[in-house]
């Protein structure tokens, strides 16, 4: 697969959609409405000139090759719900991680993170042929873990003290992971099940 490639992957319910500069004007009024949402975020985002640097920081993620930010957009709802990645690419390992994802308050609790990872995690596993997609978190984010987990990730340990926090101190990270072996026998079936449509 070619990263510098644009690639859409969409269901009944949503879009992903490559994030491009100019898409900067539909999520800005998240961060400035809603700067809780980042709470857990190494990387400051709320605000207009965090968030500018955030979405120029994902712009040149994907230009070096290292990641692949998107769009979500919600279809039921006809309205940008936010953004999600793969970073951290290494197609040599065949390992990504999936993460850098957030949502408007009024799209969290939906069933729409459901959809993005589900879509997600089919094209890692069955179109890039990725062996492993990792995510990490927090280890004090318990909504963003019991997400994690809900979509069949286990967990692989916790790097403590890895991540310096943007307002000082360290943080412990959680790892989880899932497996191509584990997708295909069963973290799909039950994932898809899980879906709300």
């Amino acid at each position: 697969m070619n990263f510098s490639e644009d690639y859409i992957v969409e269901n009944s319910c949503v879009l992903l959609q490559p994030l491009h500069a100019n898409h900067a004007v539909n999520l800005l009024h998240f961060a400035i409405e809603e700067p809780e949402i980042w709470v857990y975020s190494l990387v400051p985002v709320a605000g207009e000139l965090h968030f500018k640097n955030y979405i120029t920081q994902a712009l040149e993620g994907r230009t070096q090759l290292k990641e692949y930010p998107f769009l979500v957009y919600d279809k039921r709802t006809q309205e940008y719900a936010g953004s999600t990645r793969f970073y951290d690419i290494q197609v040599a390992n065949k390992v990504l991680q999936l993460g850098y994802t957030w949502y408007g308050k009024k799209f969290q609790g939906t069933g729409l993170n459901k959809h993005c990872k589900y879509l997600l995690l089919e094209f890692a596993f069955e179109k890039l042929g990725m062996e492993r997609v990792e995510f990490r978190a927090d280890h004090n984010n318990a909504r963003s873990i019991a997400a994690m987990k809900s979509i069949g990730c286990k967990v692989d340990g916790v790097l403590r003290s890895n991540m310096p926090m943007p307002n000082g101190g360290r943080r412990d990270s959680i790892v989880l992971s899932i497996l191509k072996l584990e997708w295909e026998q069963q973290v799909k079936a039950a994932l898809f099940a899980k879906l709300q449509w």
